[in-house]
């Protein structure tokens, strides 16, 4: 039973900071478009961002990736754009389908001020972000008898009502471009260039180590003492499976922290191609990208003997 409560904590710990790391990336990306609507239509930017963490999860619901919709808005009478068809409280309900979260954002703006059942929340100061809450949830926005307290606290633990007092946040220059999109503008990116990890936690084992996803391909962290068959034993596999899962051989060397995957990497990479630096072998980026060193081999015409070389492109795709 203890085993079992350890495994849900460390479960839980692991969604909660994962959550917590989302909801900071949303509100850097946003919180400049959340102070320009403050500043044209009078709703405090704490509210707007707090009201798009909620309905879109911080950005990852399917509404907001496929229908860019932050805000859950449904279609009504007066909706003359693209749609978007989802079950909700009733099935295939129809949603406002946008171009781009911006656009979203706008139209959240004008979906509040243009109705009369929201009218008087204009009424409260732009700093009053807890009657703001509290007037959405009475003139029916959310049903759930929570949606106030559940905004408020998104506000007050990431101190969102500092940007209620703001005038305008500068846009950051981007200095660098991470993802190009190639000419004929396909879904999968050329190349990336930080190589940064999703980090994405999904369970944890009967051992209490928590599982990640990569590119849809499950791995663990090693730990300090691991060794190739240590892990192998651990999740019910020969240490040749491990290996072969993670293009090693039982002579390649395993640091607390690295990349282990507990099964078999995609064939292709979700990005086109990858720039070799120094020191870096086909086991290494195929780590990286999760994907076969098999596939990374034949496309390259890679020989068996063949060194890679600091600065080559490699095609992953």
């Amino acid at each position: 039973m203890q085993k079992i409560i350890s495994s849900l904590f460390l479960l839980f710990l692991s969604f909660a900071l994962f959550a917590q790391t989302e909801r900071t990336d949303y509100i850097e990306k946003y919180k400049s478009i959340a102070v320009k609507k403050m500043k044209e239509h009078g709703i405090p930017a704490s509210i707007t961002l707090a009201q798009g963490i909620l309905e879109s999860r911080a950005g990852n619901s399917t509404l907001a990736t496929k229908a860019k919709n932050h805000f859950g808005i449904k279609c009504h009478n007066d909706w003359n754009g693209r749609t978007f068809k989802m079950d909700d409280d009733k099935k295939n309900e129809c949603f406002r389908k946008y171009r781009s979260a911006d656009q979203s954002f706008e139209d959240h703006s004008q979906f509040l001020t243009l109705r009369d059942r929201y009218a008087f929340l204009f009424e409260y100061k732009v700093t009053d972000y807890k009657n703001w809450a509290h007037g959405l949830k009475k003139a029916g926005y959310a049903t759930n008898p929570q949606y106030a307290h559940m905004l408020i606290k998104i506000i007050e633990d990431y101190n969102l009502d500092r940007f209620d007092k703001m005038k305008r946040i500068k846009k950051p220059k981007v200095e660098n471009i991470i993802i190009a999109q190639s000419e004929n503008h396909s879904k999968y990116p050329e190349y990336q260039d930080n190589k940064a990890d999703d980090f994405k936690p999904i369970s944890v084992s009967a051992t209490n180590r928590v599982i990640y996803e990569a590119y849809k391909v499950q791995y663990v962290l090693a730990l300090q003492h691991d060794s190739w068959k240590t892990i192998a034993k651990e999740f019910g596999f020969y240490t040749r499976q491990i290996l072969n899962f993670n293009s090693a051989k039982r002579k390649t060397v395993l640091n607390p922290g690295d990349k282990v995957y507990i099964e078999k990497k995609n064939r292709k990479a979700d990005v086109r191609y990858h720039i070799v630096q120094q020191g870096e072998t086909l086991q290494s980026i195929s780590q990286i990208y999760a994907v076969r060193t098999a596939w990374i081999k034949r496309h390259n015409k890679i020989k068996r003997k063949d060194d890679l070389i600091a600065g080559q492109r490699l095609i992953l795709r």
